[in-house]
């Protein structure tokens, strides 16, 4: 575009603007293995501010100059130090009444004081998450940015740390048609930095990554151990310890990197037994320790089987909400969630439709509940579009690396009710091949629509799947019954199906006849007439109906919705159990 410099004003009239914050991508290749590490929180206070028309990217306010060549002073939109204060993390749709709707950028800035310890450590700056996107600057410069709402990201700040720093954190929320997920979903867009924020300090030669699992298919007798190291000294030895099971080995590192097979004979981990054991790798300066379960997951036929025994996936579906935070749930709220879930008897739960906290399986490993984890590939992504698909990949790989030590996660899943079409299949048929390139040792499956036209399981994706989610609604948004028999008998899938979704609404308290919608009479008799149909159908190897608790949804505006998605077993905030919960809690407990 050519300019004339005589009136040009790049504020005003640069609509090119973001292109300078392009080339700084923070994705999975810059992510480093910190469970087990101690970190540094700069969560707390906050100053906040909302920008709707982008100027603080515009016109550079993390540069905070004050004055012109001249030395003149200039008059400034913005005062870091005088914007209010909000706390992170948080969502800041529940900070202030006036935010709730709120969807735009979302401006966090605060000082922090850092001292260095040891003449060579190196520092990562580690965000855990910020919806959607989120641009990062630390003392005048742009580090990097990020996009996905719900997986973390990191970047190394070690040359750019003084004494006293600013950090400025542009987070973006508008939902758009080519971003995973797009425009339109079925649950409220929140935004703001959401998880916590930390610094993480490292040795110059460091652990980049770590995997230590059971070999499929070894009769659980053998431990794989992938390690990378990064630095200047990436040729030597890593020490494995892992005293409980009499592991003490060195390996080899060669190039910055390691793979190697070890016998052993864990105790498995199991719902019933969720057996940890303390792990520590240790390389020149650096260690890590932290728990760890082991346990083998596959498929055979339409089997699941968990430690070679099979098993019926007794669950529920779950978003990561709470009326008072928001996404920002606390581990308290998360263990109150797993412990209603063993109330109901459950094994297993399916945390939708995106990565939930990475604290949600470090509890599940200690509290005994298997996981479903997910990426938010939901209803119609751009499936044409390369950046979409590239986003999806890195959300996924994201998802996958942060939590592939845990043993409570069993299966990944790469997507929720996509229509069956060419671009869809190429799409997801990508991501599940991705998904056992880089972990073959757990099922990937997806939640796909029924075939509502001849009334069966059937979808091109499930040829790529070890796992066939199902979402039907046979009694809701289908109220004719009828066909849900009919379902099961024009189906015969040769792997096993996970009822991935079914249920229907009801307001808490609100009651009527059992053919009225929304009354807690219609759940129950919903849920007896879908129990009823399901429980002798032989491939069906798991259940996680929709939801544990009612979530919020703009979508959602009759007198019983309430901007809610009423289809929760609990009551919005977990104090009412509603019908089909005591229904759920009985069959498995038969299960």
């Amino acid at each position: 575009m050519k300019q004339n410099p005589k009136n040009f004003d790049a504020v005003i009239h640069n609509e090119e603007f973001e292109k300078e914050f392009a080339g700084k991508e923070l994705t999975h290749q810059t992510m480093i293995y910190d469970a087990g590490r101690e970190t540094e929180l700069l969560s707390g206070v906050w100053h906040f501010a909302v920008d709707q028309y982008d100027m603080s990217l515009r016109s550079k306010w993390f540069l905070e100059k004050v004055k012109d060549d001249n030395g003149r002073y200039l008059p400034l939109d913005y005062d870091f130090e005088q914007w209010e204060t909000t706390k992170v993390p948080s969502c800041w749709n529940m900070q202030k009444e006036k935010y709730f709707y709120y969807e735009s950028n979302g401006l966090y800035t605060r000082k922090f004081k850092f001292f260095k310890k040891n003449s060579d450590e190196r520092v990562f700056l580690k965000i855990g998450a910020a919806s959607y996107s989120a641009r990062v600057f630390l003392n005048k410069k742009f580090i990097g940015s990020h996009q996905g709402a719900s997986t973390p990201f990191y970047v190394e700040i070690t040359k750019d740390l003084q004494e006293e720093n600013r950090i400025f954190v542009v987070v973006e929320n508008r939902r758009k048609p080519d971003r995973v997920p797009m425009h339109n979903t079925d649950w409220f867009n929140y935004g703001g930095l959401y998880r916590d924020v930390e610094l993480i300090r490292v040795p110059e030669t460091f652990i980049r990554s770590f995997y230590v699992q059971l070999v499929p298919d070894t009769g659980m007798k053998k431990m794989e151990i992938r390690i990378d190291i990064d630095g200047n000294d990436v040729n030597g030895v890593a020490r494995l310890v892992i005293e409980e099971l009499g592991i003490d080995k060195n390996i080899k590192i060669i190039d910055g990197k390691a793979w190697e097979v070890l016998d052993a004979q864990p105790v498995l981990w199991a719902p019933e037994n969720p057996k940890l054991y303390k792990v520590q790798l240790v390389y020149e300066k650096d260690s890590i320790q932290e728990e760890i379960g082991f346990r083998e997951i596959k498929v055979d036929g339409t089997d699941i089987l968990l430690n070679g025994e099979k098993i019926f996936l007794a669950g529920i579906s779950c978003h990561e909400e709470s009326v008072l935070n928001g996404k920002a749930i606390t581990e308290e709220e998360i263990i109150e969630n797993f412990t209603i879930a063993k109330e109901m008897n459950c094994n297993y739960m399916r945390l939708a439709h995106y990565p939930h906290t990475s604290k949600a399986a470090k509890i599940a490993d200690r509290m005994g509940i298997m996981l479903w984890e997910e990426i938010p590939v939901y209803w119609s992504i751009a499936f044409e579009n390369k950046p979409t698909y590239e986003d999806a990949e890195n959300q996924l790989i994201e998802m996958i690396n942060r939590d592939q030590n845990r043993a409570s996660v069993i299966i990944w899943s790469v997507g929720n009710e996509n229509a069956d079409i060419d671009s869809r299949l190429e799409f997801m048929k990508s991501l599940a091949l991705k998904t056992k390139q880089v972990d073959p040792s757990r099922p990937i499956s997806a939640a796909c629509c029924v075939n509502k036209v001849d009334n069966k399981i059937e979808d091109r994706l499930i040829e790529y799947l070890d796992i066939i989610g199902i979402n039907q609604y046979y009694g809701w948004y289908d109220p004719d019954f009828g066909k849900l028999p009919k379902l099961f008998e024009n189906s015969d899938p040769s792997k096993p199906v996970i009822i991935t979704e079914f249920g229907g609404g009801a307001k808490a308290g609100h009651h009527g006849a059992e053919d009225e919608y929304f009354t807690e009479e219609n759940q129950r008799c919903l849920y007896r007439t879908q129990i009823s149909t399901m429980r002798n159908i032989k491939y069906i190897k798991g259940m996680s109906p929709w939801i544990l608790y009612d979530f919020r949804c703009p979508r959602r505006t009759n007198p019983f919705q309430e901007l809610y998605n009423r289809k929760g077993l609990l009551s919005e905030d977990k104090k009412i159990r509603k019908p089909g919960f005591y229904i759920m809690q009985n069959f498995y407990q038969e299960k």
